[in-house]
């Protein structure tokens, strides 16, 4: 699914009335209607009192359209203009008018108003600005955001959670409404899924206003909101005559004293991710952990014990994914440096690994072209230098990436994959998989897959979804607090069983038509 700018949103909506010859009022109808019909299915005539807050804009318009809908449904709603400028738009207006021909009188507030009542059993609906808004609400509006988040009332906003920016962090925390659901149309927006922004919009619900299908398939967008159906589109069903060499030979290496648990999820991982072969390359120390904890896979030791002091593989693997639980001394380092002076395989970097990169910067250019690397937030800090807000982090990411021909998993809530302009957000997994080894098993994915022949941008982009989606699975047998990273992997055979399925489905449909 697209995530588009805010001017792309706004030539969407324009295009769409000028090709289906409606009127922008009509638009503003099907949006508002859109939102009413989501609200009544959840409520289903609840006595629920709705806070109505309208701003004067557009936004404010589609929120006397829900207002409108509310009352003809016998919802009790009160609503309030939120007074913010003498400017009033016209599809505002036209709605205004028609709440009035039914009765009802919102009370304006403004900047000496005393602010109305919430109680925390109501329900505030959200409608003061839109994907507009590029300044920081006057004061008094502030003060009645903070008001509205300091009731405890359940809030949903229309569209956008109010005070929030499109393309920038907003400069005032107390001027945006936190929302418990944001209600958007047509499209995601990229703030919902940022740290910094995302904390205002606890759930979206994307709904669908009818925007012109042709001309929204021509934008030509930046980020992309990554669900099911993109990663069915990427699967690929497997063959009667395939054997293991066909799905190819993938190598981790890692490990160090106490640390061969990292190499033991990653390796496993990938086996559980449909790798043909696995061997891992590990120091000494290691050998008999994995052995007995991974019957599957083969093992390679280096010459130490304690810690890799040179990379040896004889033979000719498919992808190497490299870094997990390896440490960062100088004689890993030395190991590591001359290892990516020689290599040519394909390369996923996790851990240490990017440790090491970020110790020695120059050994960047020593990637092959399009290594996946997996940073956390503070492994990317140390790649990428500091940043002062999420976007200008996405933007400096994006030029390492250009500039390194890399792909890179920002890893977090939304996962976000970059390759040079274009970013992949994921659209699965849950904070129970805030745990250790979660990401070691992430990068043993993304290598099997690699190994059984998707590109390393498909690779990337369907390892993270997979991963979110068998985290999600865990939560059927147990809670976030107990769900540990071997649980993870435990969980693939369900996620790739669900694929399976639907191809199944598909190759049956295919065949009787």
């Amino acid at each position: 699914m697209k995530i588009l700018s805010g001017e792309q949103i706004r030539a969407a909506d324009q295009q769409t009335i000028k090709i289906q010859g409606i009127r922008s009022d009509e638009l503003m109808e099907r949006a508002g209607l859109a939102t009413f019909q989501w609200l009544h299915q959840q409520l289903n005539g609840s006595p629920v009192v709705f806070h109505i807050f309208c701003g004067i804009g557009n936004n404010g318009g589609d929120g006397l359209v829900i207002a409108r809908h509310l009352l003809e449904h016998g919802y009790n709603i009160k609503v309030y203009i939120v007074n913010y400028s003498d400017k009033r738009s016209p599809d505002f207006l036209i709605n205004l008018d028609r709440l009035k021909d039914r009765k009802v009188w919102p009370e304006v507030i403004g900047n000496d108003s005393k602010l109305p009542d919430i109680p925390k059993e109501d329900m505030v609906l959200d409608a003061i600005f839109g994907t507009g808004l590029n300044r920081t609400p006057d004061t008094w509006v502030t003060e009645l955001i903070s008001h509205i988040n300091d009731s405890k009332a359940f809030v949903i906003s229309v569209d956008i959670a109010s005070g929030l920016f499109l393309d920038k962090v907003f400069e005032n925390e107390q001027s945006v409404v936190k929302a418990n659901y944001v209600l958007t149309f047509q499209f995601p927006k990229l703030i919902f899924f940022l740290p910094e922004t995302g904390i205002y919009c606890e759930n979206s619900v994307v709904l669908d206003i009818g925007l012109d299908k042709d001309y929204v398939s021509s934008l030509k967008n930046t980020f992309h909101f990554i669900q099911r159906q993109e990663i069915l589109e990427l699967y690929q069903f497997r063959k009667k005559f395939a054997h293991k060499g066909t799905y190819g030979h993938a190598v981790i290496v890692g490990g160090s004293h106490g640390k061969i648990g990292a190499v033991a999820l990653s390796a496993k991982a990938c086996l559980k991710s449909g790798s043909g072969l696995v061997t891992t390359f590990v120091p000494q120390c290691g050998y008999l952990p994995l052995q007995a904890s991974v019957p599957e896979i083969m093992v390679l030791t280096d010459k130490e014990n304690q810690e890799i002091s040179e990379i040896e593989i004889p033979f000719k693997p498919t992808v190497i994914g490299i870094g997990m639980g390896m440490g960062t001394t100088e004689v890993v380092l030395n190991a590591f440096e001359k290892f990516l002076k020689s290599n040519t395989i394909p390369l996923v970097i996790d851990a240490d690994g990017l440790n090491l990169l970020s110790k020695q910067k120059s050994l960047l250019k020593h990637l092959p072209p399009q290594t996946v690397l997996t940073p956390h937030p503070k492994e990317l800090e140390r790649l990428i230098g500091p940043w002062q807000d999420d976007f200008e982090k996405l933007e400096k990411a994006q030029k390492f990436s250009d500039k390194y021909n890399c792909i890179l998993v920002l890893k977090g809530a939304h996962s976000i994959t970059l390759y040079k302009e274009q970013g992949y957000v994921n659209s699965t997994g849950n904070p129970g998989m805030a745990t250790a080894g979660s990401g070691d098993v992430l990068t043993g994915m993304i290598t099997a897959l690699i190994a059984q022949g998707y590109t390393a941008l498909d690779a990337a982009i369907m390892g993270v979804y997979l991963h979110g989606r068998a985290g999600d699975l865990c939560l059927e047998s147990q809670g976030m607090e107990s769900l540990i990273a071997s649980d993870i992997i435990d969980s693939l055979g369900g996620v790739f069983k669900e694929f399976f399925t639907e191809e199944i489905k598909e190759e049956g449909k295919k065949s009787t038509s």
